[in-house]
């Protein structure tokens, strides 16, 4: 879709002030069309809304645990601009390590952020949104595959990945798509504690944000009901899903590959393993 055909549309994003959020928020604004930016920090929305232009950008400071307010939210984008037309369900947690070394809050939080919200927000917005509208998830290649050590986390991902299916079909005759985008990796803070991620996540290759972004946007303009990035690893996401003893028979060769990247990755960032 050209710049032109989506220079009206509105775009909740949330997790928007960083990562693939703000990602998507600078190629929706590049395009000309009016975002909603929906994240916690207040200080780095405002600042983002005057880079894009305040006649443009609504800030939402809210956290998406507060149900209440993200169910209000689709009411206030119509007070605001008079419409919406995209949701971009983006915003993610990740408590990382072995569920019985997590607390009950932690784990209940990362489904509430993954799961709770987006199906809540969702839910909200298609009661505002008309005939042409979308919907785009991004949930994780740990939604394809479960992941140990982030065993809530695929949990999470997975569930979301089967609430986006199953909602594509109840929305079809409607004329409402709804996508995700399953990434692998991503360069971004949500990684920051890498001496945390299992090595088995690093023997896959690495998005940037912006990759993942220009995926959520193809979604957007009538795209793939589901994309995995990297193509590659969606395959063999599945095909471990499909035979779990050939995925526990290859886990040891990819944690190894894995450990290497790990290393490189923190050499290239200045650290060391450990530091």
């Amino acid at each position: 879709m050209s710049a032109a055909a989506g220079a009206g549309r509105v775009t909740i994003v949330t997790g928007a002030s960083s990562g693939v959020g703000l990602a998507v928020v600078k190629r929706l604004a590049a395009r000309g069309e009016r975002v909603v930016l929906v994240a916690r920090r207040k200080d780095k929305l405002d600042a983002l809304a005057r880079e894009i232009g305040e006649e443009r950008a609504m800030v939402c400071a809210l956290d998406v645990t507060d149900l209440r307010a993200i169910e209000g939210l689709p009411r206030r984008v119509i007070d605001h601009f008079g419409r919406l037309d995209v949701l971009v369900n983006n915003a993610g947690l990740n408590h990382r390590g072995p569920v019985a070394e997590r607390t009950a809050a932690e784990l209940a939080d990362i489904i509430t952020v993954n799961l709770v919200a987006p199906i809540a927000l969702t839910r909200a917005a298609l009661a505002v949104m008309d005939r042409g509208a979308a919907i785009v998830n991004v949930a994780s290649i740990a939604g394809m595959i479960p992941v140990p050590e982030e065993a809530t986390y695929s949990a999470s991902k997975a569930g979301l990945r089967a609430f986006t299916r199953a909602l594509a079909e109840e929305q079809r005759s409607r004329g409402v798509r709804i996508a995700s985008v399953c990434p692998g990796p991503i360069d971004t803070d949500f990684i920051a504690d890498v001496d945390h991620v299992p090595d088995l996540v690093f023997s896959q290759p690495m998005a940037t944000p912006d990759e993942v972004a220009a995926e959520v946007i193809a979604c957007i303009d009538g795209g793939a009901e589901e994309v995995a990035l990297p193509r590659t690893t969606g395959k063999l996401a599945t095909l471990g899903y499909v035979f779990p003893a050939l995925a526990r028979a290859i886990r040891p060769a990819l944690a190894r590959r894995g450990a290497v990247n790990k290393r490189r990755y923190l050499e290239r960032k200045g650290r060391g393993a450990g530091s």
